[in-house]
């Protein structure tokens, strides 16, 4: 297995883990979350990660790897709510949920794969400033496409958009956590 799926399972990993936690604290109660209030959550998020790096400091003592996390999580929670629709009561445990999670994990994987080998691995040369940009203006044509009731002309509608979110916050993360320095990934595996 390549270095960036290794540090890209290892960063899922970390994120299921909190995942896992956060659903033993609260059960699936996202699955009442519609996708426009999915959206609005991946903007707070993502605008919070740029306030943080334009100001340089941040009033709550949460780092911004945390954010980074948390769009990752609710990308795949997005993606999941495309696929079952959002619910009135919680319908699904949380063995479903892991299960649900790990498919979308799995094909962010793989997208990646293909993505980084016909890209070169680019982002290893970009700023994680540069991936926050990027995925605001994924999060903003979310909300357009949302807008429009769905509607695309040209574009690749609104999966793609959460799984490139997905993986642009994968990326920043290796580079925060400096796993370019870390010679101890496991092979973890979805």
């Amino acid at each position: 297995m390549d270095k960036t799926s290794q540090q890209f399972l290892y960063v899922i990993d970390k994120c299921r883990n909190i995942f896992q936690k956060k659903l033993q604290d609260y059960g699936p109660a996202w699955r009442l979350l519609r996708l426009e209030s999915i959206t609005d959550q991946l903007y707070i998020k993502a605008n919070r990660i740029r306030t943080i790096q334009l100001t340089g400091q941040a009033k709550i003592n949460e780092q911004i790897d945390g954010e980074f996390v948390g769009l990752i999580n609710y990308s795949i929670i997005a993606l999941i709510q495309r696929e079952l629709g959002f619910a009135d009561e919680i319908d699904i445990d949380q063995k479903q949920a892991l299960e649900l999670y790990d498919k979308y994990a799995s094909l962010s994987l793989q997208l990646m794969q293909k993505k980084n080998h016909d890209y070169g691995e680019a982002w290893r040369q970009m700023r994680v400033s540069s991936l926050t940009d990027l995925i605001l203006m994924k999060i903003f044509r979310i909300k357009q496409i949302e807008d429009n009731k769905g509607k695309t002309i040209a574009s690749e509608g609104v999966e793609n958009n959460y799984f490139d979110i997905i993986n642009y916050s994968v990326f920043a993360l290796i580079k925060l956590w400096n796993l370019d320095e870390n010679k101890e990934i496991k092979n973890n595996s979805l």
